[in-house]
């Protein structure tokens, strides 16, 4: 359970870091509330999450799985800049957030909610 905490928090996080910059210095209103209320959403989740597992390997997903996700919405809808080398890294911070996963199963606690 808490790996599916973990991904629902790093949705909200992609949710947030886009909503910051829809919210033009938070001079939207609309996207001001929406990346407000994302924030603490994504960080509900993490915290149930780290109830669960190590927070370092916890914080690393969690931010890598933000961190990939916003970069490629970012460069697939907002314009930012892409290329080969970007695309790369960014492999490799998925290859990394999967060794974390699979590398974290002895000592993950069986708890339930």
């Amino acid at each position: 359970m808490a790996w599916i905490y973990i991904l629902l928090g790093a949705v909200f996080e992609i949710g947030w870091a886009i909503g910051l910059k829809l919210s033009e210095g938070f001079t939207d209103p609309f996207f001001s509330a929406l990346t407000v209320v994302s924030i603490g959403i994504s960080f509900y989740f993490f915290t149930k999450a780290l109830s669960m597992i190590d927070i370092g390997t916890g914080y690393a997903v969690f931010t890598g799985i933000g961190a990939t996700g916003t970069a490629l919405i970012g460069m697939m809808f907002l314009g930012d800049s892409g290329g080969a080398g970007k695309l790369f890294f960014i492999g490799l911070l998925i290859i990394g957030i999967i060794g974390l996963k699979f590398s974290n199963g002895s000592s993950e606690e069986t708890q339930t909610e």
